[in-house]
């Protein structure tokens, strides 16, 4: 790819993509966004394919994604990047009318995920293990791939899966409606959202003296500078063009915290989300380590 071609750039289209939206609007940021409604584990096979060059995500997708031993080459991506510092509330969400009234009713259950690898996929897993589910033997629920919140809403009304997981403001409208019911929640124990490049583009970057991906990062920067300093814009923006109600909008903006600076990966973060998915038995002791992980350019920063 032409290193003057803007940058595809995956995004998940919820409202924590809204510092992106106004580094687009205001910075003048030039890059191809484009949406993954079925999130971080599309991203990665559409990284794969060479079909985005840069990759917003959740950690722990991201990390899943690199750590396993059956990864083929060189992974297709490294973690060059740090979006969101603060943890993400997975909220556990049920069919309205199913008789399913708490997080015990739901051993052994079927788990919707938007795909496998996905980071509704790899919280199942830690949600086992946080519950105290785990085997050796077998995993511990059936994972059921249904690609998009609206089909795993639908599949826990018609009892194609029992429950799934997604990001709390995200669901909450559906709470309101009546739609699905909550059972409970898991926070993430990692910063929940990391950037991610191509290996194809972190090695144009090296070799040809490509500058998008650090323009990316300015912009970004200043998106989210523009962000914390205009809240009420932000609401509107995301009461208006995303699926939020303004309550909801101006409740989540007390709960998260986006980088200031998005350039560089604290290795410690990466660390500490391999240990918890190693005991949670997504990765085995003998994938990626967390220093490989992330790219060797991306101002990786020590504990």
């Amino acid at each position: 790819m032409a290193s003057n071609a803007p940058l595809r750039v995956g995004f998940v289209p919820e409202h924590f993509s809204t510092p992106l939206h106004f580094a687009t609007k205001y910075f003048g940021l030039s890059a191809t966004l484009i949406p993954f409604p079925s999130g971080t584990g599309h991203m990665i096979t559409s990284l794969r394919a060479g079909e985005i060059d840069v990759g917003i995500g959740l950690t722990e997708g991201w990390v899943a994604g690199l750590g396993k031993t059956d990864i083929e080459g060189d992974g297709g991506y490294r973690i060059v990047g740090t979006y969101v510092e603060t943890p993400l509330c997975w909220a556990i969400s049920t069919g309205a009318k199913r008789p399913i009234s708490s997080v015990a009713d739901l051993k052994n259950g079927k788990i919707g995920i938007s795909r496998i690898g996905s980071g509704s996929y790899v919280m199942g897993f830690v949600f086992a293990d946080e519950q105290g589910w785990l085997s050796p033997s077998a995993p511990p629920f059936e994972f059921i791939p249904l690609q998009t919140f609206e089909k795993l809403r639908n599949g826990v009304n018609d009892g194609t899966v029992d429950f799934f997981m997604w990001e709390h403001f995200t669901s909450k409208r559906y709470y309101d409606n009546g739609e699905i019911k909550r059972i409970g929640e898991i926070y993430t124990p990692w910063p929940s959202w990391q950037i991610v490049a191509s290996t194809a583009l972190i090695k144009s970057t090296d070799t040809e003296k490509d500058t998008r991906l650090e323009d990316l990062f300015e912009k970004l920067d200043k998106g989210v500078a523009y962000f914390d300093k205009n809240q009420e814009e932000a609401v509107t923006y995301i009461s208006t063009e995303l699926d939020y109600s303004k309550e909801d909008a101006t409740e989540w903006l007390k709960t998260v915290r986006f980088a200031s600076r998005t350039k560089g990966v604290n290795v410690s973060v990466v660390e500490k989300t391999v240990e918890v998915l190693k005991k949670a038995g997504v990765l085995g002791e003998q994938g990626m380590h967390a220093e490989e992980m992330i790219g060797k350019h991306s101002g990786a920063q020590l504990p």
